[in-house]
């Protein structure tokens, strides 16, 4: 009777543990913020500790476990003392794979001889940022971006990926990341158990230089590389870091090795990755390359009206929307930006919402947007139409395949930009202002005889101006 005691006595404790674990993970959520919490506190466990006054939780890595010391030690002994006041202290350790460990709610309970019924052990499945506004039946399809839409949805499906990487790329704003948190949102909602892992190309740098400094680069290697859906955003920012792209490549080695997902996002093409080895450019062509291209008017009223679907209540006229769409051209993220600003200052002020409202509550935006072209988005725009890197436009190559193309950039350049001909001819590699006039000159003339150099301009033009 006395030793059935004792054991009713542990596994109500060991309850009270769990459901005090619970309260504590849902205090860190709220103040830490889902992306933190998701990428450092969610993979903690609580270990069964036989009822000792000591919590002992649990990371998967060296690396998680020293960050999680140095910065949450104490709040997690103030936040388990607040509900139990026995409790002594907090231990936060390296999980080992025997360690047995209670995931709250965990309910024990005791069969009838009095003897205890272990909890299965369940790992802490790392769980990625995805916004829950980027799904698939959110994003809007037309001709600019069906081939990227259709393809993040093929790799989504569960089964053998058709292929892998899917490499996407596009301008600020366009509809990229939507894409990407999409995939993640499909693969998890047919594959529950999926290790997805979805970070910023700077958050990788970031976590590989930490654990090269804990000394624990085999851990976060191991994360990556056991990824059932590899996803890196912004892949631009690895430009010139030499340590952190040797990784990279070494990782998304392994990943296509596997036959496992992976998806890259980037503002240019593979090929168009200045300061990015050839060799890690090269995988990444080797799978589904697919641009999105600036939103067209047609396509723009129609993401406005899908948004307004997500606003309740909110009503904005056809000719609101008209003047968004018409002077927002670029940035399908500034697009909607601006229609929940209306929408919001509307419901604050109790105004309604008409053109007047419109122009007084957006003034600087839409003054913004009347001259948002620069010589560096021109030369981009050239670099890719032409395919070449952007680095040969200010280059001294004089061979007609670069130098046709770099009159265009000037032509468009002092067509689309308030900047003065000295000022674009330093843009260009330090030519002076005669090298811009003769080429503005040159294009102006080619327009009128050759209907390639035409064509390629007004392209450009609607791609720039939108």
């Amino acid at each position: 009777m006395k030793g059935a005691f004792i054991v009713r006595f542990e596994v109500d404790r060991q309850g009270e543990t769990a459901r005090a674990w619970g309260t504590v993970r849902g205090h860190l959520r709220e103040s830490a913020g889902a992306r933190l919490f998701d990428q450092w506190l969610k993979p903690m466990e609580l270990i069964d500790d036989g009822g000792s006054d000591t919590i002992r939780l649990a990371l998967p890595s060296a690396f998680m476990t020293n960050w999680v010391r140095n910065h949450y030690a104490d709040r997690l002994a103030a936040e388990f003392r607040a509900i139990l006041p026995d409790v002594r202290g907090v231990s936060i350790e390296t999980r080992r794979a025997a360690a047995p460990a209670l995931t709250a709610p965990t309910v024990l309970s005791v069969a009838n001889s009095g003897a205890p019924v272990a909890a299965k052990p369940t790992a802490a499945a790392e769980r990625p940022p995805l916004d829950t506004r980027f799904t698939f039946d959110r994003f809007v399809v037309d001709g600019s971006n069906k081939v990227a839409f259709n393809a993040a949805k093929a790799l989504a499906e569960p089964g053998a990926p058709r292929f892998s990487p899917l490499f996407l790329h596009s301008g600020t704003g366009q509809g990229k990341t939507h894409l990407m948190h999409a995939v993640g949102h499909a693969y998890l909602a047919a594959v529950p158990d999926a290790r997805v892992i979805l970070m910023s190309a700077e958050r990788f740098m970031f976590e590989f230089v930490s654990a090269m400094r804990a000394k624990d680069t085999h851990s976060f290697k191991m994360r990556l590389r056991s990824a059932d859906l590899l996803m890196i955003d912004d892949l631009q920012f690895i430009a010139g870091k030499d340590a952190t792209q040797e990784e990279f490549f070494h990782t998304i080695n392994e990943v296509m090795a596997a036959n496992q997902r992976l998806v890259v996002c980037a503002d240019r093409c593979p090929q168009g990755l200045d300061g990015v080895e050839a060799r890690i450019t090269s995988r990444l062509s080797v799978g589904l390359v697919a641009d999105i291209k600036a939103p067209d008017l047609s396509l723009r009223l129609a993401i406005l009206k899908r948004k307004l679907v997500d606003m309740p209540g909110a009503s904005v006229p056809a000719e609101v929307l008209d003047l968004l769409a018409g002077r927002i051209t670029q940035s399908i993220r500034d697009l909607e930006g601006a229609l929940g600003r209306i929408v919001a200052y509307a419901q604050l002020t109790g105004e309604s919402v008409d053109l007047d409202f419109a122009v007084a509550t957006l003034g600087d935006v839409l003054r913004g947007a009347e001259r948002r072209v620069t010589i560096d988005e021109i030369q981009k725009a050239v670099s890719a139409h032409f395919e070449l890197k952007p680095v040969d436009l200010v280059s001294a190559r004089r061979a007609v395949v670069v130098a046709r193309p770099r009159q265009i950039a000037m032509y468009l350049a002092k067509r689309l930009t308030t900047r003065s001909l000295p000022e674009i001819g330093r843009k260009f590699g330090g030519r002076d202002h005669s090298t811009v006039i003769h080429a503005v000159r040159r294009i102006e003339s080619l327009r009128d005889t050759d209907r390639e150099i035409d064509g390629a301009v007004r392209t450009l033009l609607r791609e720039l101006e939108g």
